[in-house]
């Protein structure tokens, strides 16, 4: 029984890990390709999750599921082109005030439309229950969760490494200096990544509102999580990425598991650990912004 415990604990910090994953990637390729620190992002993980909720009624939750982060990605298309586009170019700390701003004023706008009660957002009847093989006994709707993840990294790695377009950004986000050498203009570049991003920001909060519930902090709370993610596996590396969330749902498993108390400061010790070895994160490449 201990074992099977402590499987349970494992998965549901790898589940942990998965989301977080989901809101990193995103955050990663915006910075890499853009030189942005999107301090914004935590609001488009809220607008899917109350896109979700209004939608449910109408469509069901698979429908909302894919309906939700399609359209925070097209509210991503304006909000590349009219509020980051002009600070490619200029001084970081710009696009971090601005960021931080958007994200003030889409949290109040959302405590405005929606008030500041939490929204309850159910599991679907068809996905609630158990799933057990033997003693071992895990929940249909995080096992769910897990497989989402999972065909979301397997599809953001073939558009990356398989592709023209994926091609270019990871040239952009290495050497954009000889991108544009070759007269590739790298701004055309940044509305599909920042569309990219938002829409996994929005996904993450879809399948986060059953487990977590919808509140106007809830951007918020989840972007130090994603820093630290980020942080850890290190700007400009898909697979650093991949692997700071992984290695966060592994220590956040084990740490409750043994102590419950310490699960949440986990992933900060880990941080610090690997800041102190390895200041640009575990596979963190040098990161040089497009002109």
């Amino acid at each position: 029984m201990e074992l099977i415990f402590f499987t349970e604990q494992l998965l549901n910090g790898l589940l942990v890990g998965g989301y977080y994953l989901l809101i990193a990637l995103g955050l990663s390729l915006i910075f890499s390709l853009g030189g942005i620190v999107n301090l914004s992002h935590g609001a488009f993980y809220a607008l899917g999750a109350y896109g979700a909720v209004m939608m449910t009624d109408q469509i069901g939750f698979f429908g909302s599921l894919v309906a939700s982060p399609v359209l925070v990605g097209l509210l991503g298309i304006a909000f590349e082109r009219y509020l980051l586009k002009p600070f490619y170019e200029k001084d970081p700390i710009l696009g971090l005030l601005l960021t931080f701003g958007l994200s003030m004023v889409a949290e109040q706008i959302i405590r405005m439309t929606w008030g500041s009660t939490p929204l309850q957002f159910t599991i679907p009847i068809e996905l609630k229950g158990q799933i057990m093989m033997g003693d071992f006994i895990y929940s249909r709707y995080r096992m769910l969760m897990l497989a989402v993840v999972l065909l979301m990294l397997a599809g953001l790695w073939w558009l990356l490494h398989k592709t023209a377009f994926g091609r270019v950004v990871r040239a952009g986000t290495q050497r954009p200096d000889m991108v544009a050498v070759l007269g590739i203009e790298l701004n055309r570049y940044m509305t599909s990544v920042v569309v990219l991003g938002v829409g996994l920001a929005a996904l993450a909060g879809v399948l986060m509102a059953p487990l977590a519930g919808v509140h106007p902090a809830m951007g918020a709370e989840i972007m130090t999580a994603a820093f630290v993610v980020v942080v850890i596996g290190g700007l400009g590396s898909f697979w650093g990425v991949v692997l700071a969330a992984a290695l966060v749902g592994i220590c956040r498993g084990v740490t409750t598991y043994f102590y419950p108390p310490a699960s949440e400061a986990s992933m900060y010790v880990l941080m610090m650990l690997v800041l102190l070895l390895r200041p640009r994160g575990l596979l963190g490449e040098r990161i040089e912004r497009f002109e």
